[in-house]
C-alpha cells in the first residue's frame, strides 16, 4: 500500500505589532472640495462679479454717481460708428507686430543661439547671464522705462537721440508729436520691453532636446539652420504657441507703455482699446461707454485664445495620426 506524504503547511506569520496599517477614508472625496473654497471664492469677488457689473453697465449710462439709467442698445450703436475706437483697434495690429511677430521670431533664434552656439562654445553660465540681460526690461517699472524713453527722445536739442543726430548736421525731431515717428518709438520699446520673455522661455524648452540631435545633425552634415528647423522648432511647438498666445493677449491689452510714453496721441495715432477704455472711463467720466469697450476687447480676447488653443490641438492631433 501507497502512502501518500501531504507538504507540511507554512505556519502563518503574523503581522508585527508594531507596523501601521492604511488608514481608509471614512469622508469620501467631499472633504477635498473644501479646498477649492477659497479660490473659487476669489475667482467670484475678483473676476465674475466685475464682469458682470461690467457689462450691466454696457447697458447704461453713468457718470460714476447717483444711479445708473439703463439706455438699452446705445453704446453698442455708437460703438459701430465710432472712428477712435476702430482706430485703436487697427492701432491693435501694430502692438500685436510689435509684442508678438518681431519678439518671438527675435526670441527663439536669440534662444536657439545661446543654447547651441554660445552654450556649447563658452559654457552655460554666459548663456545664463545673456538670457537674464535680455530679460532684464521685463522686470523693468513701465514708469522707469517711460522716463528713460522720454528723456532720449525728448524734443528739441535736449533729447540724446536729437543731440546724436546734431552731430552729423541733422536737425532736431519731434519724435512723440508726429506721425509716423511717435508710432515707430512706441513699437520699439514695445519689442524691447517683450523680446527677454520668448528667450527665458524657448532656452527652457531648448532644455528637453537631446544635444546628441544635434551632434548626429551636425555629423550628417547639417548647417545651423538646418538643425534649427527640423530639430529646434518640432521640438519647441507647444512653448511657441504658449509665447504667440500670451504675447498677443498682452497686445490687445497693452496699457502702461502708451499712457507712459504717448498718452494715446498725437491726435489718437496710438490710442489702443485698453487706454481709450480708460479715457472714457476717468476722464470723460463716461463709464458705460467705457464698459462697452472693456467688454468689445474681452470679447476679442476670449475669440483669440479660443482659436489658438483650437488650432494648437488640431496639430497635436495630426502630429499623433502621423506617428
Amino acid at each position: 500500500m501507497t502512502t501518500v506524504t501531504r507538504p507540511a503547511r507554512r505556519p502563518r506569520t503574523a503581522l508585527p505589532a508594531d507596523e501601521p496599517s492604511i488608514p481608509q477614508r471614512s469622508g469620501g472625496t467631499g472633504a477635498y472640495w473644501l479646498y477649492l473654497l477659497p479660490g473659487l471664492a476669489l475667482l467670484i469677488v475678483v473676476v465674475l462679479v466685475p464682469l458682470v457689473w461690467n457689462v450691466y453697465l454696457t447697458f447704461t449710462k453713468w457718470r460714476g454717481v447717483r444711479e445708473p439709467e439703463f439706455i438699452g442698445l446705445e453704446n453698442w450703436q455708437k460703438l459701430l460708428t465710432d472712428d477712435d475706437f476702430w482706430t485703436s483697434f487697427g492701432n491693435s495690429v501694430w502692438m500685436v507686430l510689435a509684442m508678438v511677430v518681431v519678439p518671438t521670431i527675435v526670441g527663439l533664434a536669440v534662444a536657439a543661439l545661446l543654447f547651441d552656439v554660445v552654450g556649447r562654445k563658452f559654457g552655460g553660465r554666459v548663456g545664463s547671464f545673456l538670457r537674464a540681460t535680455y530679460y532684464l526690461p521685463q522686470i523693468l517699472p513701465v514708469a522707469v522705462a517711460g522716463i528713460v524713453i522720454g528723456w532720449i527722445v525728448r524734443p528739441g536739442g535736449e533729447g540724446a537721440l536729437n543731440q546724436i543726430l546734431a552731430v552729423f548736421g541733422i536737425g532736431p525731431v519731434d519724435w512723440l508729436g508726429q506721425m509716423p515717428s511717435a508710432l515707430l518709438v512706441l513699437m520699439v520699446v514695445l519689442v524691447w520691453v517683450q523680446i527677454g520673455y520668448p528667450v527665458v522661455v524657448f532656452m527652457a524648452a531648448l532644455q528637453r532636446v537631446d544635444p546628441e540631435l544635434y551632434e548626429a545633425a551636425e555629423l550628417d552634415g547639417a548647417n545651423w539652420r538646418q538643425r534649427f528647423t527640423a530639430i529646434t522648432m518640432s521640438i519647441i511647438r507647444p512653448e511657441i504657441f504658449v509665447v504667440t498666445l500670451t504675447c498677443t493677449i498682452a497686445a490687445l491689452k497693452v496699457f502702461g507703455p502708451v499712457y507712459v510714453i504717448t498718452g494715446g496721441g498725437p491726435a489718437g495715432a496710438t490710442l489702443v482699446p485698453a487706454y481709450y477704455a480708460y479715457q472714457e472711463f476717468f476722464t470723460k467720466r463716461n463709464v458705460g461707454y467705457g464698459a462697452t469697450i472693456a467688454t468689445v476687447l474681452t470679447i476679442v480676447v476670449v475669440i483669440v485664445s479660443i482659436v489658438f488653443i483650437r488650432v494648437q490641438t488640431s496639430l497635436e492631433r495630426k502630429e499623433r495620426a502621423g506617428l
